[in-house]
């Protein structure tokens, strides 16, 4: 387990977990370009604005981008994967306790190792602690909604936080964005960041959110789901959630703003 657990929720929850699928050798992977949902949605009222008009250009990265800075246990603190304690002042946040834990993974099902994994998220009341969030649900004083770990030797993290609440937001009438959290899974270096979002198995706002609709595959959408899992769950505290991230290829996780390398 990582040694910067501030609890002792996970013992070892793989040990009754199978892995999402059998590492296999191979080289490169094509990816399904058709899985991805289009630039241009009109039901996803702000990639109307944001979308490309030509076409996308590659530019390569320097060799600064890609060798570093390197991450190590040194740069974390005891409660950065625990978001019920890395903020509280007078007490346990309000919310429904839960664990998220997961493998980051290549193409190939092999865990990659030493990987920062930032995560941010709502309240339980669906609201962020940020300025420009006017939503009327009131600010948890002793919840902050981001925390990161570093993978272990198998690619492993988990971290402890209250499950976020869903939100209104500005897209069209009544649109809702469902219980979701903020993942970016850093490369080497600053530069090799991709972003996603996790949600939550039995979510009944996933099949409406003007943003979720627009992926055309189901499978695809499906792997930003986190399932249940009770092997990892701690009685009488906290239920788990399972979210692996797998960085390219067939089965490769969504990433929002890197969707032309999935």
């Amino acid at each position: 387990m990582n040694a910067q657990a501030p609890f002792a929720a996970l013992q070892d929850p793989r040990l009754n977990r199978p892995e999402p699928f059998t590492p296999r050798d191979g080289g490169f992977f094509q990816r399904d370009r058709s899985i991805h949902p289009p630039a241009h949605a009109p039901g996803y009222k702000s990639s109307v604005l944001r979308s490309p008009r030509q076409a996308l250009l590659s530019l390569e990265n320097s060799v600064s981008e890609i060798t570093g800075p390197v991450f190590g246990h040194n740069d974390l603190g005891p409660l950065d994967n625990d978001l019920i304690r890395n903020y509280a002042k007078d007490g346990d946040p309000v919310g429904e306790r839960i664990i998220v834990h997961g493998r980051v993974l290549d193409e190939t099902g092999r865990g990659v190792p030493n990987t920062l994994v930032e995560f941010w998220q709502a309240n339980a009341g669906g609201r962020y602690r940020h300025k420009k969030d006017t939503y009327l649900a009131p600010i948890d004083p002793n919840f902050g909604g981001c925390g990161r770990a570093l993978t272990d030797d198998t690619g492993y993290y988990y971290f402890r936080t209250v499950k976020p609440g869903p939100y209104p937001w500005r897209n069209y009438v009544n649109s809702w964005r469902p219980a979701h959290i903020h993942f970016s899974v850093f490369g080497s270096g600053f530069a090799q960041r991709l972003i996603t979002q996790m949600y939550f198995e039995g979510d009944p706002l996933i099949p409406v959110c003007p943003i979720l609709t627009t992926i055309p595959d189901k499978d695809a959408l499906d792997r930003l789901v986190a399932p249940l899992d009770l092997n990892a769950s701690t009685p009488f505290d906290s239920l788990a959630y399972r979210f692996d991230i797998v960085l390219r290829g067939q089965r490769s996780t969504y990433f929002e703003n890197r969707s032309e390398g999935n």
